[in-house]
């Protein structure tokens, strides 16, 4: 049984979440510019990744910091946007600001950010988006992203990370069907032109705003990433049939 979120009251009333959101005035810039933050560089030491968050926000936003050390303070202040809606300081103004953030400069943020805060950004579009085209859309990119996550995952915990393509099972899928479960079967690796299909039904989605560019930037990493989309793209031989843009 999937947990029911916590009501706003809930939250409110939730000592852990005061503590989250401890001190965090300072950290909502009042008049953030964007075009400096574009090349100012980020200067906090070796850049490590952060691992879950800390209840200090404080704390929490310096771990992150590190993390974006070398890259443009723009994709840091992205970050401690989202936090701080996640946290729930001050949402009215903290979801104004990345909004603001994603207009003007989403062409940049897409260029920049790695798939991890892509996914977040699609994330937060998700649920704070005005329009609910650009929360549907930016689910897709969540949904998608989430999906290969799965898959790749699963991969992993099974060692099957290391195992080649089998000749024998491409060639047995040119002509026979292969039963996955449900009706639905093993696509025909090569020439299959399911994901071409689904790739032109996705396209106008592409061009949906901000959400829509996230969108086709988490779709372009996958091809290109190791994934399961990447994978079968080496094993394709049919031009015509192909998913990818080599332009994304």
């Amino acid at each position: 049984m999937v947990r029911r979120r916590k009501s706003r009251l809930e939250r409110f009333l939730s000592l852990n979440q005061h503590r989250k959101r401890w001190g965090a005035g300072r950290h909502l810039p009042a008049d953030a510019d964007l075009v400096a933050m574009r090349t100012a560089v980020v200067e906090a030491g070796e850049a490590a990744q952060t691992r879950g968050a800390e209840k200090s926000l404080d704390l929490h936003l310096a771990n992150l910091r590190r993390e974006f050390s070398g890259q443009p303070e723009l994709l840091y202040h992205h970050a401690r946007l989202i936090v701080l809606i996640r946290r729930e300081v001050r949402p009215a103004e903290s979801v104004a600001q990345f909004l603001a953030l994603w207009a003007q400069e989403a062409e940049f943020l897409c260029r920049h950010l790695n798939l991890r805060w892509l996914i977040s950004a699609a994330d937060t579009f998700a649920d704070h988006a005005a329009d609910p085209q650009a929360r549907a859309v930016a689910m897709m990119a969540t949904l998608l992203a989430n999906t290969v996550k799965v898959c790749e995952s699963d991969r992993y915990i099974r060692g099957a990370e290391t195992l080649p393509p089998r000749p024998d099972r491409i060639e047995k899928l040119q002509t026979d069907l292969v039963p996955l479960f449900e009706g639905t079967s093993v696509f025909t690796v090569g020439t299959d032109d399911t994901l071409r299909n689904m790739y032109w039904r996705l396209e106008p989605f592409f061009a949906s705003g901000p959400a829509g560019m996230i969108l086709k930037a988490v779709y372009d990493r996958m091809q290109v990433n190791d994934t399961a989309f990447a994978r079968l793209r080496a094993l394709h031989r049919r031009d015509r049939t192909g998913w990818w843009d080599d332009e994304g």
